[in-house]
């Protein structure tokens, strides 16, 4: 059994119970992990990672577990870090908000409203997912066709390295390198630097003309004349420090939105249109594939045409209604041009949001489909170059259609990103093998389309041992070499994003019925943090202590 460490503070568990609580996310793996620790709070950290460091146990950071690429879910200790809970004001004239690493992005955004300003990243999971999970994956979400990932709005992050030093590390300010960990990152990346052109191929290290991209390290980010430290960090999904707290930027709310219905019954019709939104000024372009259409015309009339081969909600906004409006005329016309067989247009608040429930209503109909289809997201983050978008879509299907398995598409078109959702028969004979079946055409699919695996979840434990099937051999040595200079004694969430020798996409999964059961306890508290899609409710202060 595991001692906690004799000077820390906070929760530390060992029990069946609080492990079981901690095996799943809401992705698709499930592991029991060997322990819990809940820092009081952020100076609770360094002694944690102290004791890390001497004994080799693994740390596994994690927020409210929203996380899909099993990024906080392994067999190390996990590290809840949601009582990290302060939420500082508002700084109104800098545009900047600090808070800590539990903070939900939902929390910032309704701080930052109450005096004008906004967060603009806004993933789906934005109501229940943390501040601290959002930087460590580099999240997006549909507005990131104007607003990007979270990564240029962090403005600094406050780290707790592998020797347990606790720093702040901030934009336009000098990297730490009286950190130890630092100063080894600072000659890990000058040596990389001298080695780009040479040894490493200037291309080597991006994945060219995807907009999205979430795998690997943001080496080249921070390699930019204006680049950060703070720019490799985000991303790096708790393999190379801890992060307690987190300064954001924020912008200006949004005078007025309207939002665009637009459906074609072809999805190359689409997908040109898609690729094209963000020149009107889309802030978001969203791909409803026929896949995702027929699943909700199953729970009642949708308004879409069955003939529809693909449907796009777009939305733009301005300072003014008139401007929103214009620029909402200017999208509409060209969905008409690119094929649009109806435009649906809304410009008041309940009007926009009746046409985004189609969006949503996939969801809950998927989570009634079980025990006998399973939803698994095992390929649900691909992205790849715009004009190759229709081929990986129609490859996505043709990859499902071979294994005869069902699926949904959807994603955020404007950026060429999709996530997919196979339905799995668990009670079908041989489910496992049309699984792995469909993960290797996928990621062949991508390869060859020149893409990457994670367009805003992150590698986790899911990606990891796949870096092989997209990244060249010198990104991942450069990749392996920032690891191996930021945590040498490889504590930091060992597994995700850099595989070991030995590691699988998955091996247990949380839909398995042939897997071992949980305790009863834990498993009625996951069903229903599963069913209602709250993985916030991951602060269990009560059931753990």
């Amino acid at each position: 059994m595991i001692e906690p460490p004799p000077d820390f503070r906070g929760v530390f568990r060992t029990d069946l119970l609080a492990r079981a609580l901690y095996a799943e996310g809401a992705g698709i793996a499930r592991c029991v992990p060997a322990g819990v620790a809940v820092p009081a709070d952020a100076d609770d950290l360094p002694a944690l990672m102290r004791w890390s460091k001497r004994e080799g146990v693994a740390l596994i950071p994690r927020g409210s577990g929203s996380g899909m690429a099993a990024g906080a879910v392994g067999p190390g200790v996990i590290v809840d870090l949601s009582r990290l809970r302060h939420l500082n004001p508002v700084q109104v004239e800098g545009r900047r908000i600090r808070v800590g690493a539990g903070v939900t992005r939902g929390e910032v955004d309704s701080a930052a409203r109450r005096e004008g300003l906004r967060f603009p990243v806004d993933p789906s999971s934005g109501l229940f997912c943390t501040i601290g999970g959002m930087v460590g994956a580099n999240a997006a979400g549909a507005r990131s066709l104007t607003f990007g990932a979270t990564r240029p709005w962090v403005h600094g992050v406050r780290c707790v390295f592998d020797d347990g030093t606790d720093v702040w590390v901030r934009r336009h300010a000098p990297w730490p390198v009286g950190v130890p960990a630092v100063r080894r990152l600072a000659d890990a990346m000058s040596q990389i630097s001298g080695q780009l052109g040479t040894e490493i191929p200037a291309y080597a290290l991006t994945h060219a003309g995807v907009r999205k991209e979430s795998s690997g390290y943001a080496i080249v980010d921070a390699l930019r004349a204006d680049g950060h430290l703070v720019d490799l960090l985000v991303g790096s999904e708790g393999t190379l420090a801890i992060f307690t707290e987190v300064e954001l930027s924020l912008i200006p709310v949004a005078g007025a939105t309207a939002t665009i219905l637009a459906i074609f019954d072809s999805l190359e019709e689409a997908t040109a249109c898609a690729v094209e939104a963000r020149i009107d000024g889309a802030t978001a372009c969203e791909l409803l594939d026929r896949t995702f259409l027929d699943v909700a015309a199953t729970d009642g009339p949708t308004g879409i045409p069955p003939h529809a081969d693909a449907v796009l909600l777009m939305e733009v906004e301005g300072e003014s209604a008139p401007e929103a409006f214009h620029a909402l005329t200017q999208l509409a016309a060209r969905a008409t041009r690119h094929g649009a067989s109806e435009v649906h247009t809304a410009v008041d608040a309940d009007d926009e949001h009746r046409l985004w429930a189609l969006r949503h209503a996939a969801s809950p109909i998927l989570s009634r489909l079980a025990p006998r289809l399973r939803s698994m997201q095992f390929i649900e983050d691909g992205c790849v170059p715009p004009d190759r978008f229709p081929d990986y879509v129609r490859g996505v299907r043709r990859a499902l259609e071979h294994f005869d398995m069902p699926g949904v598409i959807f994603g955020h078109a404007g950026d060429a990103h999709a996530h997919v959702n196979p339905l799995v028969d668990v009670t079908r004979s041989g489910w496992r093998d049309r699984v792995y079946g469909i993960l290797d055409r996928v990621c062949e699919l991508t390869a060859v389309l020149g893409g990457t695996l994670s367009g805003e979840h992150g590698d986790g434990r899911l990606r990891a041992p796949l870096m092989d099937r997209v990244w060249g051999l010198e990104a991942r040595a450069a990749f392996a070499h920032v690891k191996d200079a930021a945590d040498p004694s490889g504590v930091l969430n060992p597994g995700c994003k850099i595989a070991r020798d030995g590691d699988r996409p998955f091996a247990d999964l949380r839909h398995d019925p042939d897997a071992a059961p949980l305790p009863t306890a834990a498993r009625a508290v996951l069903d229903d943090i599963e069913r209602t899609r709250d993985w916030n409710r991951f602060r269990l202060d009560s059931v753990l202590e």
